[in-house]
């Protein structure tokens, strides 16, 4: 009975294997054929290309990331109430300030130093923020010690005095790699037979960053001198690291963004909610109670209300958008790192 038994489970889970790698196949060919066009996109109009891509999707990814978020918010924090409400407040305060220090940075013209000094201040913030997290999530389990995160943070506090500029241009860069992290947690979770492809991904998207370097190398610096230029110019190293051609540095961070985007607005979503993203089923405030879901739904029209009150924004004018969307959207970027803290 066994023997006629195991045959037939292979017959049967033959076709089903054959459709996993078909499906593994399919994401690999159109990420990485993605991930070509955006490069290629990139490389030759840097600055049009940068743009069109924060224009169509800063916000809407934005809206897609925050229903990921929500949908791993636990209902009940019970013993993990202290990190949540460390990374919750955190980010808010993080956010706040920052939007602060550059309204009286420009109201008040501070000197270089000045902004130097205050930038420093902030990241020294956000460094202990996050080895606040990282210390409260080793406490969770007794046989877990991660104070080892102290003596980290204290060394890169001294990195970001002493090289205050090169710090943010960093966390510009790394930012959007972080996504890649989430996806790769999600496939674990809920695709494992897509590794292997999404491991190909990756090797591709290296590989395709290190051909636009060789390529751009030696390319020409932007001739764009209007301020929204300059603006994007700046917010991709442009000034601050010497030596390198702008057009070398916006076409890579263009790249990297497209690629950010890509993840939190169909990636994740592919791999992990599979349903329609604005159906609260996944969310557990939502399943707490009949409020609480019409809480959760709120959240999610405010969310979706932004988006488009960002695309009118952009229409009207897009430098003055651009530049309030950019000091706000770091709350987005510090939700992250409690998430990503938890996921280890």
């Amino acid at each position: 009975m066994s023997q006629l038994a195991k045959p037939i489970a292979m017959v049967e889970s033959g076709p089903e294997r054959v459709r996993v790698d078909r499906s593994a196949l399919v994401f690999g060919v159109l990420a990485l054929s993605l991930a070509a066009l955006s490069m290629g996109l990139a490389g030759w109009a840097p600055l049009g290309f940068s743009i069109v891509t924060v224009f169509l999707f800063a916000g809407p990814h934005n809206w897609f990331e925050f229903r990921y978020f929500l949908s791993r918010m636990p209902a009940r924090w019970g013993p993990r109430r202290n990190f949540f409400m460390v990374g919750i407040v955190g980010a808010m305060l993080l956010t706040v300030t920052f939007a602060l220090q550059t309204w009286l940075g420009q109201a008040y013209h501070w000197s270089a130093a000045s902004w130097l000094n205050m930038s420093a201040v902030w990241s020294s913030l956000f460094v202990g923020w996050v080895a606040t997290l990282v210390w409260l999530r080793g406490r969770e389990r007794k046989q877990r010690d991660w104070s080892w995160c102290w003596p980290i943070a204290l060394g890169l506090i001294a990195v970001v005095w002493f090289y205050p500029l090169h710090w943010s241009v960093a966390l510009v860069y790394l930012h959007p790699l972080v996504a890649l992290w989430f996806l790769d947690r999600e496939i674990k979770r809920h695709r494992r037979s897509w590794q292997r492809a999404y491991r190909v991904v990756l090797v591709g998207v290296a590989v395709m960053l290190g051909a636009l370097w060789w390529h751009l190398a030696d390319a020409p610096n932007l001739a764009g001198t209007d301020g929204l230029s300059m603006r994007i110019t700046h917010h991709a190293g442009g000034g601050i690291l010497a030596g390198i051609s702008t057009h070398l540095l916006v076409a890579t961070h263009t790249f990297l963004e497209m690629i950010h985007y890509a993840v939190w607005m169909v990636a994740i979503p592919l791999v992990s909610l599979r349903r329609m993203p604005w159906k609260l089923t996944s969310v557990p405030i939502a399943r707490k109670s009949a409020g609480w879901r019409r809480v959760a739904i709120a959240i999610m029209a405010g969310g979706a209300l932004i988006v488009v009150i960002l695309w009118v924004g952009f229409a009207a004018d897009y430098p003055l958008t651009r530049d309030i969307y950019f000091t706000l959207a770091i709350l987005h970027v510090l939700a992250e790192f409690p998430f990503m803290i938890r996921s280890v």
